[in-house]
């Protein structure tokens, strides 16, 4: 996807702060963080969103996920949030979960 942020990130064209990278996935901190570690995990093969995602996918990012969660030492808990449309919130329309963590989450999310 000519056109896509996350897609120009993955192909090294648009610089991020990368934290966590691998075959299928690329893990890099938000640049307006909603949270003292607010990272986006990505699939590095553009999906729009998570109703695009298969299971061998879903398992790469699960996987990715743990990892960051060691890696970041995130010890008190988090939050994973995957925006999907335009009422869910999403803006970049390339599948991404933000790993939401160094605070306590209040509920509802808004």
């Amino acid at each position: 996807m000519s056109e896509c942020l996350f897609c120009k990130i993955v192909e090294k064209k648009i610089p991020a702060n990368v934290v966590f990278e691998n075959e299928h996935i690329v893990a890099f901190r938000d640049i307006n963080p909603v949270a003292p570690q607010h990272i986006l995990v990505i699939p590095k093969t553009h999906l729009e969103n998570i109703l695009d995602l298969d299971g061998a996918m879903a398992n790469r990012m699960l996987d990715a996920l743990k990892q960051l969660v060691a890696q970041e030492k995130i010890e008190k808990g988090f939050r994973v949030v995957a925006n999907t449309g335009e009422h869910g919130g999403q803006t970049v329309y390339h599948l991404h979960w933000h790993l939401l963590s160094g605070r306590h989450m209040g509920w509802p999310p808004g």
